[in-house]
C-alpha cells in the first residue's frame, strides 16, 4: 500500500507543475504515456528535477511487488502462450524461455480453449474420446519457470536452460511414421538425453513407453503425431483404471474429469511448471460451429481456418459431447484473480469458445475488484477477421473485434474487459508494413473513438517485439514488453481508476446465451469415426477392368474416410444411400460432358457412385468428385423417368421442356420427405404441374441448364467447402450485389438463394 502511495505522490508532483512534464511524453492519454516511460525512459530534459521525477516515478513503477499478484488469462494456444512465456513453438523459444507474465507476476494462470481439432490433436480425436490437446501442450512448455526447474533438481540457471531446450525438442518433436519402440521414439526426440535430470528423463521415457504398452493408445502411434501431445494424453491415461477402454470412456467422458486434472498436474511438476497453472476451459469434448452471413454454417476448428466464404461471420457457437464441465478449481482462480486477461489469438476460435462454457463469464463479472484487459489481435486473420459483419467491404477494426465477442460470448461483454491493449505500429519500419501487405497480411486499425464510444478505454502501446522483427521479420507481441505493460497498468490503477470516458458499454443484440434449449450436442469425434470407417469398409469399391487403379486397394478405404472426416457437417446417414463406388477409365466413361466438367455422378440403377479414374491424379479433385457424387446419392431413385422435349412455332425452334417425373412415393429411397423433396425441386426451379409427381422446366433456345440430380450435387460440395465456384459460385454472386429496385427480379432471385442455402443448413445436414 505504502508503494502505491508513492506512485501516486510521485506522479502528482509532475502533473501539478504549472507546465506539466508529463507533456514531453509522447501520447495523449496518461495511460499510454505511463507506459511509454516504462518501456521506452524518461525524455531529454535540461532540468534536473525533472529528471529524477521522472527517474523516481519509474523506479517505483518497476518495483512495484506483484509476487503476490494473482493473473488468469484466457485464450488459445500461439496468442496465449506468447504472452505468458514466450511462443514454445517457435525456433528461437530455447534462448529465452523465462520470460512474459509468468516471470513478472508469478502467480499467472492459464484457461486454455479446447476445440482446436487440426493437426496432431485432430489425428488424436480419431481414436481417443478426450478433449482437444495441442493447444494446451503449447501453453504448458511456455509456463515453465527457471525457479521451479532449479528448486526440483538443484541446478544451476545455465543448466535449467538447457534443461528447458531439450524439453521443448521433445515436446515438439513430429514424426510421420510409426516408431519402431520407445527407446527409437526417445532417442529421436532428444539429442541429448543424458543431459535432462534424471527425474524428467524417466519419467519422459516411462510416458513415452506407456503409449507402446497401453492397448487404449497405441493406435495413435500410426498417425503423425507431436510427441507433446502424446505425451500429455499418457500422463492423463496413467491415472485412468487400465480396465476403462476408450469405448467405455467415450459412453461416460465424466470419468476422464479428473483424470485430466492429474495428468496435467503431474507432468506440470515434472517439467517445472506451478501447479493449476494450465487448465482446460472444460474437460467436454467440443466442437466449433460458424455460421457465415450469408446463412452457411461449417463445423470444426480447422476447417473454419480455411474456409474463404466472401461472407463476415455472423455468429459462433461450441457444440459439446455432453453438459459441458470447467474444473471448479478454474472458477476459483478467476474469483481471486487480480488480473483478468483477455489474450490475443483467433478471434472466433480462441476467447469465444471458453467464455461459451457455462459459469466461466460469470465468474468474471463476478470479480469487480481486478483489473481486466482484452489484448488485441494484431493481424486480420482469413477467414475469421477479413470482413466486418457491420462493412464487409472494409477489413476488421478493433471495434469490430469487441462487436464479435458482445455478440457471441453470453450476457455480452459487461463485465469482462475494461481496457483494450493494441499494439503500436508507428515505430515499425514501413518497408515490414510493406512486406506483409504483400503476403496478404494488414494490421487490425484501432478505431480509437469508436472503442471509446463502446464503453473501453484503447490504449495503444510498443508491446511488438523487436528482436522477433530483427531476426525473423515478423511482427508479434513481445512477452517481456506486454508484461511490463500489464505491471504498469496494475501499479497505477489507484491513481487513474476515476477517468471517464465517453459512451455506455457496447450493446445491441448480444450475449448468445447458453440456456440448455439452445444447447446443441454432438457425436465424440472419434465415435463419428469409428463409424465412418465401420460404413465404408461395408460398401463395394469396384475397380476398372484393367486394373488400372493409381493406388492400393486397400487404401481407398483410408482414403475416402479422411474425406468424410475432415468434413464435420457430413453425418452417417449421408454414407447410407450408396451401395458403393465403382471406378471408371476415361475410355469408358458413359456421360456426355457437353456441358460440364464433372466426372463424377451417383446411379440409382444400381445406388453406386462412379468416379472416373483419373480423378485420383489430384487429391482435391477426388474429393470434389467423390462429394458431388455423395450429394446426388441423397436423392437416390427419386426420379422414374426424365426426358427433354423440344418446342417449335411456325417451324421456329424455340427452345425445350425438361421434364421430370417422380418415382411412386411407396418405391422411393431417398433422403428427403415428400415435402422436402418438393421444396428442394422448386428451389431448384422446377415447377410443379396439376400431378405433384411431374415437375418440368423450361429451357430457351439452345441454352443448356443444372438438371436438379446434378445441381444437388455441386450445391451439397459448395456448401461444404466452397469448392467449384466456376459451377456454383456464380449463381450465388447475386447475393453480394446491392440490390435496386430497378431490377425487381433479383430480390427474387436473392430469395431463392436465401432459401436454397437454408435448406441444406436446416434439412441436408441438420
Amino acid at each position: 500500500m505504502q508503494r502505491n502511495n508513492d506512485i501516486e505522490k510521485l506522479l502528482d508532483e509532475l502533473l501539478t507543475k504549472r507546465v506539466s512534464p508529463i507533456e514531453l511524453l509522447p501520447h495523449e492519454d496518461l495511460r499510454e504515456k505511463l507506459i511509454d516511460l516504462v518501456l521506452n525512459g524518461e525524455p531529454a530534459s535540461n532540468s534536473r528535477s525533472i529528471v529524477r521525477g521522472f527517474t523516481n516515478l519509474t523506479s517505483a513503477i518497476r518495483s512495484k511487488d506483484v509476487d503476490g499478484v494473482k493473473v488468469v488469462v484466457f485464450g488459445g494456444g500461439t496468442g496465449l502462450s506468447n504472452i505468458i512465456g514466450g511462443d514454445s513453438r517457435s525456433e528461437g523459444w530455447a534462448a529465452n524461455p523465462f520470460s512474459g507474465l509468468k516471470e513478472v507476476f508469478p502467480m499467472t494462470r492459464s484457461v486454455v480453449c479446447v476445440t482446436d481439432d487440426g493437426g496432431s490433436t485432430g489425428e488424436l480425436l480419431k481414436d481417443l474420446p478426450l478433449i482437444a490437446i495441442g493447444d494446451i501442450r503449447h501453453v504448458l512448455l511456455s509456463s515453465v519457470k527457471l525457479v521451479n526447474i532449479q528448486r526440483a533438481y538443484q541446478i544451476t540457471p545455465k543448466q535449467a536452460s538447457d534443461v528447458t531446450s531439450l524439453l521443448a525438442q521433445i515436446f515438439n518433436y513430429r514424426f510421420n511414421s510409426r516408431p519402431d519402440n520407445a527407446a527409437v521414439l526417445f532417442h529421436d526426440c532428444c539429442k541429448e538425453p543424458e543431459s535432462l535430470p534424471r527425474g524428467v528423463r524417466e519419467v519422459v521415457l516411462s510416458l513415452i513407453e506407456q503409449l507402446f504398452t497401453d492397448g487404449r493408445l497405441t493406435a495413435v502411434l500410426s498417425r503423425p503425431q507431436c510427441l507433446g501431445n502424446l505425451l500429455i494424453i499418457s500422463a492423463v491415461y496413467r491415472f485412468l483404471d487400465r480396465g476403462l477402454s476408450n469405448e467405455a470412456l467415450a459412453t461416460n467422458n465424466a470419468l476422464l474429469h479428473n483424470a485430466i486434472y492429474d495428468g496435467l498436474q503431474f507432468l506440470s511438476f515434472i517439467i517445472g511448471v506451478d501447479s493449476n497453472a494450465v487448465l482446460p476451459c472444460t474437460t467436454t469434448p467440443s466442437q466449433l460451429r460458424i455460421v457465415y452471413a450469408n446463412g452457411v454454417q461449417t463445423k470444426g476448428e480447422s476447417k473454419s481456418s480455411v474456409s474463404r466464404r466472401g461472407y463476415p461471420v455472423d455468429s459462433v457457437h461450441v457444440d459439446y459431447s455432453s453438459e459441458p464441465q470447467p474444473y471448479s478449481r478454474v472458477i476459483k482462480e478467476i474469483s481471486e484473480a487480480d488480473i483478468l486477461i483477455m489474450a490475443p489469438g483467433s478471434l472466433y476460435s480462441s476467447i469465444i469458445p471458453v467464455f461459451k462454457v457455462p459459469g466461466i463469464a460469470q465468474a468474471v463479472r463476478d470479480n469487480t475488484r481486478a483489473l481486466k484487459l482484452l489484448i488485441a489481435n494484431l493481424w486480420v486473420q482469413a477467414g475469421e477477421t477479413d470482413l466486418s459483419l457491420l462493412d464487409p467491404d472494409r477489413k476488421f477494426r478493433v471495434s469490430d473485434m469487441i462487436r464479435a465477442y458482445e455478440k457471441n460470448i453470453p450476457g455480452g461483454t459487461r463485465g469482462l474487459f475494461e481496457q483494450v491493449l493494441c499494439i503500436s505500429l508507428k515505430d515499425v519500419p514501413a518497408s515490414v508494413i510493406q512486406r506483409y501487405a504483400v503476403e496478404g497480411k494488414i494490421p487490425i486499425y484501432l478505431d480509437r473513438s469508436i472503442v471509446r464510444k463502446q464503453g473501453y478505454i484503447p490504449i495503444e502501446c510498443g508491446i511488438y517485439s523487436s528482436a522477433a522483427m530483427a531476426e525473423r521479420g515478423v511482427i508479434q507481441h513481445d512477452p517481456e514488453s506486454l508484461a511490463q505493460v500489464v505491471k504498469v497498468l496494475y501499479a497505477t490503477r489507484d491513481c487513474l481508476e476515476n477517468e471517464q470516458i465517453g459512451g455506455k458499454p457496447a450493446g445491441g443484440k448480444h450475449g448468445l446465451g447458453t440456456d440448455e434449449k439452445q444447447r446443441v450436442y454432438t457425436i465424440l469425434p472419434s465415435t463419428r469415426y469409428g463409424q465412418v470407417r465401420t460404413r465404408l469398409s461395408e460398401i463395394e469399391f469396384i475397380y476398372p477392368e484393367n486394373d488400372n487403379l493409381p493406388v492400393a486397394a486397400e487404401k481407398l478405404i483410408d482414403i475416402f474416410t479422411e474425406i468424410v472426416w475432415q468434413h464435420h457437417d457430413i453425418p452417417l446417414t449421408h454414407l447410407g444411400y450408396m451401395r458403393g463406388i465403382r471406378f471408371m477409365d476415361v475410355d469408358g466413361w458413359p456421360r456426355n460432358q457437353r456441358w460440364d466438367n464433372v466426372y463424377s455422378f451417383f446411379d440409382p440403377e444400381d445406388m453406386m457412385i462412379k468416379i472416373r479414374v483419373d480423378q485420383f491424379e489430384d487429391s482435391k479433385k477426388l474429393e470434389t468428385a467423390f462429394l458431388i457424387a455423395l450429394g446426388q446419392s441423397l436423392l437416390g431413385n427419386y426420379a422414374h423417368a426424365k426426358m427433354v422435349k423440344e418446342i417449335s412455332s411456325d417451324n421456329l425452334f424455340l427452345g425445350k421442356v425438361y421434364h421430370l417425373y417422380l418415382r411412386d412415393e411407396s418405391e422411393r429411397v431417398t433422403h428427403f420427405s415428400s415435402v422436402e423433396l418438393d421444396d428442394y425441386l422448386r428451389f431448384s426451379r422446377m415447377f410443379p404441374g396439376p400431378d405433384l409427381d411431374h415437375y418440368t422446366r423450361l429451357i430457351n433456345g439452345d441454352e443448356g441448364f443444372t438438371p436438379p440430380g446434378l445441381l444437388m450435387g455441386l450445391m451439397y460440395a459448395w456448401y461444404l467447402e466452397n469448392m467449384l465456384a466456376t459451377h456454383i459460385e456464380y449463381k450465388m454472386a447475386v447475393m453480394k450485389i446491392p440490390q435496386t429496385n430497378l431490377i425487381p427480379d433479383q430480390k427474387k432471385m436473392v430469395v431463392r438463394r436465401k432459401k436454397m442455402i437454408s435448406f441444406f443448413r436446416d434439412v441436408v445436414f441438420s
